[in-house]
């Protein structure tokens, strides 16, 4: 049998139909005999489970996938596996070992759209430390510290990687800042794909918010000021 894997940078991306490369995995008896990575040949309506049952996968693995291409894929015979995410190799993994579990759709396919996020997340008493014990990203205007938090998420020019206690940092131009869709979605896998504990920025989208929970990030408003405010602030809570 055969599976395909929504990629996007070595782990399991959130959009079925536009993620950048298909990881296909030919598995006999529990072991991986063959695996390849293959470019996304295009997202139109209907083309890719035509495309994908003729390459001969019986099984799709993805973070989201609208309803109506899951129909499809079931006309197709093939099993849809949504709300997965990790890395692509733990998730062949767990497959082998009949360990994967299907969890939340990671994208609401248009019933949502990107804007204010209406349930904002605070640092809550008695946690803080916890959460500080890992990495934080800051959407940024800049790419230093003294950079303002840029007040949009998924449309921020930079992603600040900072170490709360040494503040030390790593810059990353957001890949998805001029996306013509789905910039929120993107700019979450990216962040996810970090493994950050805690996400400082403006604006999160409600599909955004999704996948950046479903990930296990706390995602705390911060706006008008700079990122070394925004993590010191942090810190004294």
């Amino acid at each position: 049998m055969k599976i395909a894997i929504s990629t996007d940078r070595g782990f399991v991306s959130a959009h079925f139909g536009r993620c950048p490369d298909y990881t296909i995995v030919d598995i006999q008896d529990e072991k991986v005999l063959a695996r390849q990575e293959i470019p996304n040949p295009g997202h139109q309506p209907g083309f890719l489970p035509q495309y994908l049952s003729a390459r001969g996968i019986s099984v799709i693995i993805a973070g989201g996938m609208g309803p109506r291409a899951q129909g499809l894929f079931a006309e197709k015979n093939i099993q849809t596996i949504i709300g997965v995410q990790g890395r692509i190799d733990d998730v062949i993994e767990k497959y082998l070992r009949h360990e994967l579990k299907a969890g939340q759709d990671l994208c609401d396919h248009g019933q949502q759209h990107e804007g204010p996020c209406r349930h904002e997340h605070s640092p809550s008493e008695g946690t803080e430390h916890e959460h500080l014990g890992g990495k934080i990203c800051v959407a940024a205007k800049g790419e230093n510290l003294e950079a303002e938090v840029d007040p949009n998420f998924g449309r921020a020019r930079f992603f600040l990687l900072v170490n709360p206690d040494t503040l030390q940092f790593e810059a990353f131009e957001n890949p998805s800042s001029q996306a013509t869709h789905g910039a929120g979605i993107q700019a979450a896998q990216f962040v996810v794909n970090r493994q950050v504990s805690t996400l400082l920025t403006g604006r999160v989208g409600p599909n955004a918010q999704r996948v950046l929970e479903s990930a296990g990030i706390r995602v705390i408003t911060a706006e008008k000021c700079s990122v070394r405010e925004a993590v010191s602030g942090l810190k004294r809570r």
